[in-house]
């Protein structure tokens, strides 16, 4: 069996992906490893979703049902309950190797490939927190999944390290169910959320933001009875004499998200440090032809409207390629991160096929009321760009044109924080 595009995760990304594919006449198969298509947006039962792509608010449930009955109106194949364990790559085709409930152990082809498998959750031990080692602490958006489709309630005195959006969603979550939730630590000086997050989930519901703090202590033989936090310095080192003690019996833990490109390790993928994940062109490519990525797979995320509109742009991309695969040029751009950037997407530009303008996606490394972004090449200004309310948590974007450019020589994009 042998598609022009097989996509890898049936997500916001992935779903959409592969329905701009099949716009481009390509054959399609799309992989999920879950029972079902949707990807982390069945668990997100809150509202927020959509408008962008749909321009109306949805749950995260309707949103995948939009999609979901978008792909019922197609050709494209699906499998569900398969995982892809291997891929190798032969000539100019991918060779997957998948396991599944329905389908066995089998081999697949493809003329291309979409990486859209998402990301997953810090644990602590990737944070190295230290304490006794109880029952208690979870990832928040595990704890997500028991509560909204399992029906499981985790705790009943919670506190929560890290405020990225799951972890404020889950503050509120676990109040509406009526369990007690204590209180919300972040390392950093500032929230990892969407602002509107920290006031619907935090504010609202009187919940004290801990900024600058951490866990310090855990304590519980075999099941979780209490934490000490500490406020920490500017080398986030723990201040004695701030400590703050809480009796609860759940610590959720929203503190990051990695990209899930694993499976391609043994194809030495260009790696961006910054994300964790593959360095792609404009056109979502990784360093691996015909290999494309995009979602939570390429780098997180603030809004699941904008990871379909990136899927979208690799599923076309992919069949595109699928076509008429594209011998690149030598001759390439790269785009680097410059004062108070964390990191870009594409961190590179083919200039063999730069035909439409490219849009860089970024985040900050700090918060400012007011910001100019600035684009330099050969140290000279080609672009600038204000914004106002500027926050890590929080995708920016800015676009170039080709007649911008001049010359091969890389790109740096500087913020300067300017007075509101």
């Amino acid at each position: 069996m042998t598609y022009d595009v097989i996509v890898i995760g049936a997500g916001a990304a992935g779903m959409a992906a592969a329905l701009e594919a099949q716009k481009e006449h390509a054959s399609v198969l799309l992989i999920e490893r879950d029972h079902i298509m949707g990807g982390i947006l069945n668990q997100c039962i809150h509202n927020g979703f959509g408008l962008t792509v749909f321009k109306e608010e949805l749950t995260g449930p309707e949103y995948a049902d939009r999609f979901i009955k978008a792909l019922e109106d197609t050709p494209i194949e699906t499998m569900v309950d398969t995982t892809v364990i291997d891929i190798k790559k032969t000539g100019d085709v991918f060779d997957l190797t998948v396991s599944g409930t329905t389908v066995g152990y089998i081999h697949l082809f493809g003329k291309s490939v979409v990486l859209s498998a998402g990301c997953y959750e810090r644990t602590r031990g990737a944070i190295r927190i230290p304490g006794e080692r109880p029952k208690g602490i979870m990832p928040a958006g595990s704890a997500q999944r028991y509560l909204n489709m399992d029906g499981y309630l985790v705790g009943e005195r919670i506190f929560i390290l890290g405020s990225g959006d799951i972890g404020l969603i889950m503050a509120r979550r676990m109040t509406l169910e009526g369990a007690k939730v204590l209180g919300v630590a972040e390392l950093m000086p500032y929230s990892n959320g969407l602002t509107r997050n920290i006031v619907q989930c935090l504010d609202d519901f009187d919940i004290p933001l801990y900024l600058s703090h951490t866990v310090t202590a855990i304590e519980g033989k075999d099941v979780l009875k209490r934490i000490t936090i500490s406020a920490v310095d500017n080398h986030y080192r723990p201040i004695p004499g701030t400590e703050k003690h809480f009796d609860v019996d759940t610590l959720l833990l929203s503190v990051g998200l990695i990209p899930d490109i694993q499976l391609f390790d043994h194809l030495n993928l260009d790696l961006s440090i910054m994300t964790g994940s593959a360095i792609v062109n404009q056109h979502l490519e990784t360093s691996v032809p015909g290999l494309f990525a995009c979602g939570n797979a390429l780098h997180v995320h603030d809004l699941v409207d904008f990871v379909s509109l990136e899927g979208a742009k690799a599923g076309q991309s992919a069949a595109y390629y699928a076509k008429k695969p594209v011998k690149r040029q030598a001759s390439s751009m790269d785009v680097q991160p410059g004062t108070m950037i964390h990191h870009i997407v594409p961190q590179r530009i083919d200039l063999s096929d730069m035909v439409e303008p490219v849009e860089l996606s970024f985040r900050t490394t700090t918060k400012a009321k007011a910001a100019r972004f600035v684009l330099r090449q050969d140290g000279v200004v080609i672009k600038e760009q204000k914004a106002t309310f500027v926050a890590p948590a929080e995708m920016e974007k800015i676009t170039i044109s080709a007649d911008l450019l001049k010359s091969d020589q890389a790109l740096t994009l500087d913020m300067e924080v300017l007075k509101p």
